[in-house]
């Protein structure tokens, strides 16, 4: 009985396990409980034994079904990546390169990629997102775009797979008229929560009642890094910004570096990474492109 399991009772056990419910695991695959309780005990009948215990209010794995259910998720990805695999195999060179990027990656950097690419691939259009938080990882999902390069959201959706591409350093500034400027050492974080933080929004409704490095009871939130730029100039709030943004106007004195609290080393710089569905991989110039991302050549 064990040659008729299925794949699709795999994921259905996983999502059980890991959602906690039959209901969860019904409402994570698009499923009636029913359907999805008949499949786990048509899985439970093939195995010879009970995955889960129900006595209780919520279904619990029984010993035997924690011991299969790693198991499970290598069969599982094993499949997907085999899957993953044939198509890119199949599909061969992109017809177009669509590619959503973190408004937070350097410029010079992405632009010299970008050269390069159209060096290599001057028959494949290249179409860029330039975005922030979830609105980088929503064209990914819907199918907008291949790749996505996150570094402002700070988590990788499970359904995709991810590579380390840099680290771009970051760092916390005002105008020099600013009250905060005037402070001589470190600022501590209960000071700056009493002034306006200028901080990004998400056009997506991925982060919607969450929040990411906001400190201060009134936030400015805004849609654009070249607006959030301009107003920290004019010493509307202060902010976080990558350093590569704002290197020019510290040199010139039209901003001042702030020694905020609790900022140092990896929450001092945004942690950029190319992320692709894992059932839906890049192509040959997907992959290369990535390559110059992840090199900065």
């Amino acid at each position: 009985m064990l040659d008729a399991m299925s794949l699709d009772q795999l994921r259905t056990f996983i999502a059980a396990a890991e959602e906690g419910s039959f209901s969860a695991a019904g409402r994570k695959l698009r499923r009636a409980q029913s359907v999805v309780s008949t499949t786990l005990a048509n899985l439970e009948l093939q195995v010879g034994f009970a995955l889960f215990d129900r006595s209780g209010r919520y279904p619990t794995l029984t010993e035997e079904g924690s011991a299969l259910l790693e198991q499970a998720r290598a069969a599982v990805g094993g499949m997907d990546a085999f899957k993953a695999k044939a198509r890119t195999l199949a599909e061969g060179l992109e017809p177009e390169l669509a590619v959503a990027v973190d408004v937070m990656y350097p410029i010079a950097t992405l632009t010299a990629a970008v050269q390069a690419f159209h060096q290599q691939f001057p028959g494949t259009p290249l179409r860029l997102f330039v975005e922030a938080l979830g609105a980088v990882v929503q064209p990914l999902l819907t199918g907008q775009c291949r790749i996505a390069v996150i570094g402002s959201l700070p988590e990788v959706p499970a359904a995709c797979a991810s590579q380390y591409l840099l680290s771009v350093p970051a760092v916390t500034v005002a105008a020099p008229e600013h009250p905060l400027a005037a402070i001589a050492g470190m600022v501590l974080q209960s000071v700056a929560a009493q002034h306006v933080q200028l901080v990004l929004t998400d056009r997506s409704p991925l982060t919607e009642g969450r929040n990411f490095g906001v400190l201060a009871a009134q936030a400015w939130r805004l849609a654009d890094m070249g607006a959030k730029h301009a107003f920290l100039k004019a010493g509307l709030g202060w902010g976080h910004m990558p350093l590569h943004m704002v290197q020019d106007d510290l040199d010139a004195g039209r901003l001042v570096r702030l020694d905020l609290e609790g900022i140092t080393g990896m929450r001092a710089a945004f942690s950029m990474h190319a992320i692709h569905l894992r059932d839906h991989p890049p192509g040959p110039a997907g992959r290369w492109f990535v390559e110059h991302l992840k090199h900065g050549v």
